[in-house]
């Protein structure tokens, strides 16, 4: 496994990363790479998000929700 040194690190995170350790019962090594692994996971799934053809409605989505609303509404109200 390979290891990772952090220099620099501003007081006023390493006091944010101590704080999230403790809170989920975790050493501050694991807060970090739970923190490091969930911004990795959120950069994946922009760049995945970014690289998908936009998908054609065939109306405006507002419309298409207003529409399914009012149905839902109609079913309710025959109730």
């Amino acid at each position: 496994m390979a290891h990772l040194q952090v220099k620099n690190v501003p007081d006023s995170l390493h006091g944010r990363l101590r704080c999230f350790a403790r809170e989920t019962n975790r050493t501050l090594s694991a807060a970090v790479l739970a923190a490091v692994e969930r911004e990795l996971e959120a950069w994946e799934w922009r760049k995945r998000l970014a690289e998908r053809s936009e998908t054609e409605l065939g109306a405006d989505a507002a419309t298409l929700i207003a529409e399914a609303r009012e149905l839902r509404d109609r079913e309710l109200g025959s109730m």
